[in-house]
C-alpha cells in the first residue's frame, strides 16, 4: 500500500492530489490544510468522481491533523502564500520559510522515512531550508521546479514546431526563477532531431524566453500563480518515486560538487526512483551554458542568504 500526503489544499495541492487519484498513482492520498473544511471539501468533491471515472485510489482531507499522515511514503509540500502579479518568488521567502519549517517538522514526526517533494516558493531556497533544518540525506528531498519549467519548455517548443508535446524533448536547469532558469536550447529536440535544425535561431531564442517568463505570464493572466501544470508536475515527481521509474527529471537537488557547486539546491537533471534522487546527471555544458549556470547559482545563493537575515 502506497501512501502520499499533500500539505496545502490550495490550487496546486488540490490539483496534485487530483492527478494522483485520477491516474491511481498512490493507493491512499491525504490532503492536509490548516484552514478548516477546505481539504475535506476538496477531497469530497474529487472522490465524488470515483464512480464516474472508475477510481480505486482513496483520498481523504484533514485539517491540521498530522497524525492522519503517518506512514507516508512521499510528502508533497505546497504550503505558503502564492505569487500575485508583479511579485517575485523571492519576495515570498519570509512568510513561506516559517510555514515550511513547521510543516517539515510535523511531517517527519509522523513519517520519519518519507521522501519530501518541495513545491513552496522560492522553491530552491525552500528545498535548501529543508535540507539545512533536517540534515536528511540529499536523495530524500526533491525540489519540483525543474519538472515544471521543463514541461513549459516542451509546451512552447511543441507550439513552435506544431508538434505533439509528448514527442518533444526539452530540459531546463538552474534556479526556478524568471531570470535564473536555463532552457537548454542545444538539447531541445523533436523525435531526436535537434530543434535548432528545425527552426530559426531567433524562434528558438523566443521559445526559451517565453519559457523563462512562463510563470509570470500566467500570474499576470490569472491574477495568481498557476496550478494545473505545477500540480501535475508535482504528481509526476511522486509517480517517478513510487513507481521506481528511474526517470530523468530536472529537479532541485543538493549539489555536492556536481556542476562545480556545493551546498546549494538548484535545478539539475536527476534520476528519480524508489530512493528519491538516485543520481545527479551531469550534462556536458558548453562555456555559455556554464556561465549561465554559475550566474544562476549565484542568484540562488543570494536568495538563500535571506534565510539568515
Amino acid at each position: 500500500m502506497s501512501k502520499v500526503t499533500v500539505v496545502g489544499a490550495g490550487n496546486v495541492g488540490a490539483t496534485c492530489a487530483n492527478v494522483l487519484v485520477n491516474f491511481q498513482l498512490a493507493d491512499e492520498v491525504v490532503l492536509l490544510d490548516i484552514k478548516e473544511g477546505v481539504s475535506e471539501g476538496k477531497a469530497m468533491d474529487i472522490m465524488q468522481t470515483a464512480s464516474i471515472l472508475g477510481l480505486q485510489s482513496r483520498l481523504v482531507g484533514v485539517t491540521n491533523d498530522y497524525a492522519r499522515t503517518a506512514g507516508s511514503d512521499v510528502v508533497v509540500i505546497t504550503s505558503g502564500i502564492p505569487r500575485k502579479p508583479g511579485m517575485t518568488r523571492e519576495e515570498l521567502i519570509g512568510v513561506n520559510a516559517g510555514i515550511v519549517r513547521s510543516v517539515t517538522e510535523n511531517i517527519l514526526a509522523h513519517s520519519p522515512n518519507a521522501i519530501i517533494v518541495c513545491v513552496s516558493n522560492p522553491m530552491d531556497t525552500m528545498t535548501y531550508l529543508i535540507h539545512r533544518e533536517t540534515k536528511l540525506p540529499r536523495n530524500r528531498i526533491i525540489g519540483m521546479g525543474g519538472a515544471l519549467d521543463s514541461a513549459r519548455f516542451r509546451y512552447f517548443l511543441s507550439i513552435a514546431l506544431n508538434a505533439n508535446p509528448t514527442e518533444v524533448e526539452g530540459i531546463v536547469i538552474g534556479g526556478h526563477g524568471d531570470t535564473t532558469m536555463i532552457p537548454l536550447k542545444r538539447y531541445a529536440a523533436y523525435r531526436g532531431i535537434p530543434a535548432s535544425t528545425l527552426m530559426p535561431a531567433e524562434q528558438l531564442d523566443k521559445v526559451a524566453a517565453d519559457t523563462m517568463v512562463g510563470g509570470a505570464t500566467l500570474t499576470k493572466l490569472l491574477g495568481t500563480s498557476a496550478w494545473y501544470a505545477p500540480g501535475a508536475a508535482s504528481a509526476q515527481v511522486v509517480a517517478a518515486v513510487l513507481g521506481d521509474q528511474k526517470r530523468l527529471i530536472s529537479c532541485s537537488a543538493l549539489l555536492e560538487g556536481e556542476y562545480g557547486q556545493k551546498d546549494l539546491c538548484i535545478g539539475v537533471p536527476c534520476i528519480l526512483g524508489k530512493n528519491g534522487i538516485e543520481k545527479v546527471v551531469e550534462f556536458d555544458l558548453n562555456d555559455e551554458e556554464k556561465a549561465l549556470f554559475e550566474a544562476s547559482a549565484a542568484a540562488v545563493r543570494k536568495t538563500n542568504a535571506a534565510l539568515d537575515a
